[in-house]
């Protein structure tokens, strides 16, 4: 069976876009192939990310952050989910444009100071956990349930 393709896009990489992906990928892998990237990837994903995650059990541990130019050419995506103003307005048109189109944006972990980004981060990842949800539902896809 051939999955939609999903792409999730923010700057770094580092934090929304990969905890998005993670949910998406537990919450709905039977119908999706999920993936994520940066417009100005950092390199690394923020330990908070990793923690939170962990948290609901979810381990994205094996994720990356990498560029949204890795998929130029390569793939075609059903969807594309933007999570950062930086990245609506910067990312290469060609994935815009293609399928579905969603701009849903989340505070940046990343930009919250060292004492707040533990609770920051578990905020944020809750608040894009319950859009999926949303989304899926309006899809009449049933969502796996996470913690």
């Amino acid at each position: 069976m051939n999955k939609d393709k999903v792409l999730i896009l923010c700057t770094g990489n580092s934090a929304r876009s990969q905890m998005a992906e993670g949910l998406l990928r537990a919450m709905a892998s039977d119908t999706f192939e999920v993936f994520s990237a940066g417009t100005e990837p950092k390199g690394s994903i923020l330990p908070q990310v990793q923690e939170v995650m962990r948290e609901i059990g979810i381990d994205i541990s094996s994720q990356w952050s990498k560029s949204v130019t890795e998929y130029l050419g390569k793939a075609v995506f059903a969807h594309v989910i933007t999570v950062c103003a930086d990245a609506e307005d910067n990312c290469p048109a060609v994935f815009l444009n293609m399928g579905t189109h969603e701009h849903w944006p989340f505070d940046d972990p990343a930009k919250a100071d060292e004492e707040h980004r533990l609770e920051t981060t578990r905020r944020v990842r809750d608040e894009i956990k319950n859009r999926f949800q949303l989304w899926l539902t309006e899809q009449n896809i049933p969502a796996k349930e996470i913690q």
